[in-house]
């Protein structure tokens, strides 16, 4: 394949933060939300120049460790070489570590981008080749499928390949997010849950994650039903016993609440007409945001 060429023109990429587990889809089930990191991105002659503003501007690394730069650099390797320079321009407003898709935003954006301001791009990664090789980078599909997509994602792994079915939400739901001021570190959350678990648990997870699909997208009167989680939830609740806390008074007042991905974020399902009552509902040491469900998924929208 012929080395690639690049628009001079600067390309701006838009990413949703996404919910991912959604209680008992644990790494299967995603939702993206109406909450957005935007990136400018514009091949340059030489060296490498990154502008963050908003969320981690203080602390995320401005140089080739940087996950966008990262994710840029293997898109531009797939599609047949690397430009002589890039400058980037960061808003961020997804918050990082927080179970809220922050790295999987990052990871879409850096591969969407490549292919855009990749003349013929589209032609050379194709959105099947998008999910796998931002899978890699992730490391399991659920954000990055919600992310690249939008709506309501079913991911899974076949043979090694991500694969991924997107379905659309009932437009009734309102994602309320309540968005703690502590992080977890996803690690930190995988590291606390068990190499088995009972089989009875297993059981009642996977018949709650059948009818979760049928809940989100036609029925979200079983919502409170289906979110329910035997697998992950309570496990990470010595690292975030707050969280877990909150789901569970939500959950008593009957709200579908879950943690959001590895969290600490707690994810509240509302109805429409709730949806405000409930944003309020989780008291002091919460950012309570409700949010739209987004649609489009990774988008490249006009620089203006």
């Amino acid at each position: 394949m012929a080395g690639p060429a690049f628009r001079a023109a600067a390309v701006r990429v838009r990413t949703p933060a996404t919910s991912a587990n959604l209680g008992p889809g644990f790494d299967a089930l995603g939702l993206a939300l109406g909450l957005y990191d935007d990136v400018v991105v514009r091949v340059a002659d030489a060296g490498l120049h990154i502008d963050i503003a908003g969320e981690g501007a203080e602390s995320v690394p401005r140089d080739e460790n940087h996950l966008l730069v990262r994710s840029l650099r293997a898109a531009f390797d797939l599609l047949g070489g690397q430009p002589r320079g890039l400058e980037l321009v960061c808003a961020n407003r997804i918050p990082h570590g927080r179970g809220l898709g922050s790295s999987a935003a990052a990871i879409c954006a850096g591969i969407v981008a490549a292919r855009a301001v990749t003349i013929g791009g589209a032609e050379r990664l194709g959105d099947e080749a998008l999910l796998e090789l931002a899978t890699e980078l992730e490391g399991h599909p659920d954000n990055v499928a919600a992310c690249l997509y939008g709506g309501f994602t079913l991911s899974w792994m076949d043979g090694g390949v991500a694969r991924a079915i997107r379905m659309t939400p009932a437009d009734s739901i309102v994602p309320v997010v309540f968005v703690p001021a502590r992080a977890v570190s996803t690690e930190t959350a995988r590291g606390l849950l068990p190499r088995t678990v009972p089989h009875v648990d297993a059981a009642a997870n996977a018949g709650r994650a059948a009818l979760l699909v049928e809940a989100l997208t036609r029925r979200p009167e079983l919502l409170l039903t289906a979110t329910e989680d035997r697998l992950h939830q309570e496990y990470r609740a010595p690292a975030m016993p707050e969280s877990v806390t909150l789901v569970n008074r939500l959950r008593a007042d009957g709200v579908p609440a879950v943690i959001s991905g590895a969290g600490p974020t707690v994810l509240a399902l509302a109805e429409s007409g709730a949806a405000d009552k409930v944003a309020r509902l989780a008291g002091e040491g919460w950012a309570a945001n409700r949010l739209a469900l987004d649609a489009g998924g990774a988008s490249v929208l006009p620089l203006a």
